[in-house]
């Protein structure tokens, strides 16, 4: 029987998902990412396309009803049209759409699609997005962190869809409409979060007091700002000396602040400073580096290693350089006064969380200079906040209980059991209030500095990267100060989430260890770790330590143990395996368990995908290779699983476009695998190449009429080219050994730029010149003599070439016209010798130039000659290959020129086809084209 491909195993719109993508990182309100940190999330768009085409098949599987390959594109198309609607972020309310897209994948699955499973659900996007589209979703983490997330996200608020708020204060406020999905609940979060404000604020607010400005009047503090201090070693001198990072306050223009120091008998002052020709420069601002600091005082050079171990002896200090309070549309910065010093001096509260930080000397930099436990982390005043906000937890799910309980919903079981009454409904709210606590932590911390730039002047995170550094000059936030690190503030953020958040059948979110679960009746669609490039179980103890005390009570047994699960944490982390030799195998062993579970029983007739964050890299005599990647490939491919096809999804669209090897461009790779037979056969490397040199050319054109950028081609080749590989049982090298998947890549990049080679005898004879002059001389001159030889092989000449605008030859020089210095009245139509090089620089000149609606005018001209002379397939297949040859020469700018022209394809066919008299003219659209 012949499988069915799906949709992911032939094309995806890859560039309209790509850039959905990236434009998350812009969209904030009501984002499920800001209901928690989590790291290294995959973006919502790329998992709903994923799985949409994960599960609908590709109209190459329905021969009897598209049996041309003309009527497979025409229905591909339509599919992708879907697609690009499904992923923008405005869509997610759009019932209609999704419920053509769930039709879609009720057609393709015979009325019954499987139940979606993550086994390593994270920050849950994958099953979050799985049941946005009307699937069973199910997830999994060894980590209570994720799991808690997950739960927030697809279990809970279905639970509890279309219900009224409680809150006696919605019935006063008559706020009497459709609780529509989790609204109702997103309101109570609201009302119960700002009691806990107001209540957290009568015990403790005196520890925040206001800013007494120049005339006398108050103003609320959004953030003190403090400096560690260390005694200076010089007996001369002997001050507690400040290390800052940076002196910088504020660099608005016309509104600079920056901090002045100065030192009056042996004691160390501050005050502001506004004159921006004395503000710091990069050369005297901060008195820390990375090799150690400066005395203020007697100019002293101290060594960190002096700051280590006074750190170490519990010696260092803090003290106040400045006050930010909130004026009008801007910030105030005040000099420190000591009654605001004061008021931070308080007596550090005995139920903090406990919890030695990792022993990770690459993520963790504190525990160098005495900081060694979680509760080290914070300020007396911030612990005394925070276990306060911890403890009104358990007061508001009381509050709420009685409540429910009087709009007369029955009480019921617990949560944790299952449960949908009163008590279930008490310990939902809650626990987003938890999430707010543990949220307000990521600024609330001495980790935080202060932001300076233009755009800012704010609270930076804890976790501004995936580390926990060590910070010098800290700024301590305001719970009640209206900006980052106000408890409302976090309150908000969740509440968003809830209220943009589906209903449907409530998702299914467990703790296991992927190793050790089942996978029996699920689809797999996961995220896994990425070798060793974030210890999540470490990061996350931070935020675990609080929700813990928050939420044990509510969860209690999955808030059980002290600290995060790490053993059996799948992270490649040579300070847990005995070095990185250690942690490379137990990385590979869990990997390979994994997928063979997954193996023993999967699905025959549905692909699984995995995603792989391709960052890390190391070089070794073979050039440039990640370890991480190709042991993912190897634990799957060695499991029983075939590779059928790759997808280059990236997020980070304005990160540089041409790196020095072909995966510096992708933020992740989607992987669709099918099990492979059990009794697939064995073959050796001739064999393999062989079939790699009958299939690529064929694989690879399908991706070049396919919407894929030059840029993404080289890793979505890796698809085709390990399908083949991996279809075998083994490949024996000539030696007898079995090929690694290392080599098996190299044959596959070689074939690939075989292919690209080959694709040149396509194109017309003007168009292979031009080729192979680009490749010796891309825009520069070359001798005529040389370019006579070179025409006269591909039977052309260089004076007809230069009279159709092709290149200039002059005073025996001869070079290529770039599209900027092309005619602007050039008329193709008119034109007795055009070729697709020619078609392709017009259109990228007039892209460039004017935009995509001239450039798909220009190419509706192109098509209409009626000598056909110019192709769309052949124009698009030419940009594939100048940007594979300008990539590898390092002409960064011409590349950019090539892949732009590809990505804006669709956009400029659209327009080429919108002509109302193309529809009567046969020939103007002869060419079929996928976008």
């Amino acid at each position: 029987m012949v499988q069915k491909r799906k949709l992911i195993e032939v094309a995806l719109p890859l560039e309209v998902i790509n850039r959905e993508s990236a434009r998350e990182k812009s969209i904030r309100h009501g984002h499920p990412s800001t209901l928690h940190l989590w790291w290294a999330r995959r973006p919502l768009a790329a998992a709903r396309a994923v799985l949409f085409a994960q599960l609908v098949d590709d109209p190459s599987s329905n021969l009897e009803e598209f049996p041309t390959e003309e009527l497979q594109r025409k229905e591909r198309e339509r599919l992708h049209k879907l697609i690009e609607r499904l992923v923008v972020w405005e869509n997610i309310r759009d019932e209609k759409l999704f419920a053509e897209a769930h039709a879609e994948i009720l057609k393709s699955t015979g009325g019954n699609p499987p139940p979606i499973l993550d086994p390593f659900a994270g920050g849950g996007t994958i099953p979050l997005e799985a049941q946005r589209l009307g699937l069973e979703a199910h997830a999994s983490d060894l980590n209570p962190v994720a799991v808690l997330i997950n739960k927030a996200l697809i279990e809970i608020p279905p639970k509890f869809a279309g219900r009224a708020p409680v809150s006696p204060d919605v019935a006063k406020d008559q706020l009497s409409h459709p609780w529509r999905a989790a609204t109702g609940m997103a309101e109570d979060v609201r009302r119960y979060g700002q009691w806990m404000r107001h209540e957290a604020e009568k015990r403790i607010g005196h520890l925040y007091p206001k800013a007494t400005l120049s005339d006398g009047s108050q103003a609320t503090v959004i953030a003190w700002i403090w400096a560690r201090t260390v005694t200076c070693p010089n007996p001369a001198c002997g001050i507690a000396m400040p290390l800052v990072r940076s002196w910088s306050l504020g660099k608005k223009k016309g509104k600079e602040a920056y901090v002045v120091p100065s030192v009056v008998d042996s004691t160390v002052r501050f005050t502001i400073g506004h004159d921006p020709k004395r503000a710091p420069t990069a050369a005297n601002d901060g008195t820390v580096g990375r090799t150690g600091a400066t005395c203020i005082g007697c100019g002293s050079a101290v060594e960190l290693k002096y700051i280590r171990t006074e750190g170490r002896a519990g010696r260092l200090g803090a003290q106040l350089m400045a006050t930010v309070a909130e004026g009008n549309r801007a910030r105030i910065y005040l000099e420190p006064t000591v009654e605001h010093e004061s008021a931070a001096s308080v007596t550090r509260p005995d139920s903090v969380p406990s919890g030695d930080l990792a022993d990770n000397p690459r993520d963790f930099k504190t525990p160098n200079y005495g900081m060694t436990t979680f509760a080290d982390l914070f300020t007396a005043r911030q612990l005394t906040a925070l276990t306060t906000f911890s403890d009104l937890v358990a007061e508001v799910r009381e509050r709420v209980l009685s409540d429910a309980l009087a709009a007369g919903t029955p009480e019921g079981v617990r949560l944790e059991a299952g449960g949908t009454g009163a008590a279930a409904y008490a310990d939902a709210v809650a626990t987003y209030l938890g999430f707010a606590i543990s949220r307000m932590t990521n600024k609330a911390s001495t980790i935080c500095s202060w932001d300076s730039s233009t755009k800012m002047e704010a609270v930076r995170s804890v976790f501004a990267r995936q580390a926990l550094p060590m910070s010098w000059d800290y700024a301590e936030s305001n719970p009640w100060g209206g900006s980052g690190g106000d408890f409302e503030e976090d309150l908000l953020w969740i509440s968003r989430v809830l209220d943009k958040s589906s209903g449907g059948v409530p998702g299914v979110v467990g703790q296991a260890s992927a190793a050790e679960r089942g996978y029996s009746g699920y689809l797999v669609s996961t995220d896994p770790p990425y070798y060793d490039n974030i210890g999540y179980s470490d990061l996350s103890d931070f935020f675990y330590v609080w929700l813990r005390r928050s939420l044990r009570s509510i969860h209690p047994q999955l808030l059980s143990t002290m600290l995060v699960p790490k053993t059996e944490e799948l992270v490649a982390n040579p300070y847990r395996h005995g070095g990185r030799s250690g942690a490379h195998q137990f990385f590979e062993d869990g990997f390979r368990k994994v997928f063979f579970k997954a193996r023993e029983s999967a699905f025959n007739d549905l692909p699984i995908t995995v995603y792989y964050a391709f960052k890390q890299s190391e070089a070794t005599a073979v050039g440039e290779s990640s370890t991480g990647w190709e042991t993912l490939l190897e634990g799957m491919i060695r499991s029983g699983w075939a590779v059928t096809a790759t997808w280059p999804v990236r997020s980070e669209l304005g990160n540089r476009m041409i790196g020095s090897g072909t995966n510096a461009l992708a933020s992740s790779i989607v992987l669709a695998l099918r099990p492979r037979p059990l009794l697939a056969p064995s073959t050796d490397r001739r064999e393999f190449v062989e079939a790699l040199k009958a299939e690529l050319p064929q694989a690879l054109k399908e991706l070049q009429h396919g919407a894929i950028a030059p840029v993404d081609l080289p890793q979505a080749a890796i698809g085709p080219g390990m399908a083949v590989f991996s279809r075998y049982s083994t490949v024996l090298e000539p030696d007898g050994s079995k090929m690694s998947v290392r080599s098996a890549l190299a044959r596959i990049n070689e074939i690939l730029d075989q292919v690209l080679n080959e694709q040149e005898g396509d194109f017309d004879s003007t168009t292979r010149f031009a080729i192979a002059w680009y490749r010796q001389h891309s825009y520069s001159t070359g001798t005529f003599g040389d370019a006579n030889n070179l025409a006269n092989a591909r039977n052309t000449t260089v004076d007809a070439m230069d009279r159709g605008g092709i290149l200039t030859s002059r005073a025996g020089k001869v070079q290529l016209t770039k599209p900027s210095e092309l005619s602007a009245d050039y008329n193709i139509l008119t034109d007795q010798q055009a070729s697709n090089w020619e078609a392709m620089h017009h259109l990228i000149g007039i892209l460039e130039g004017e935009g995509i609606t001239p450039a798909g005018e220009f190419l509706r001209s192109a098509l209409r000659r009626p000598d056909g002379a110019v192709d769309a397939d052949l124009v698009k297949e030419l940009a594939h290959l100048l940007f594979r040859v300008a990539e590898a020469s390092g002409w960064t700018k011409d590349a950019l020129s090539f892949n732009s022209l590809v990505t804006s394809w669709p956009e400029i066919v659209d327009v080429a086809r919108s002509d109302p008299s193309a529809a009567s003219s046969q020939s103007a659209f002869d060419f079929t084209e996928e976008d």
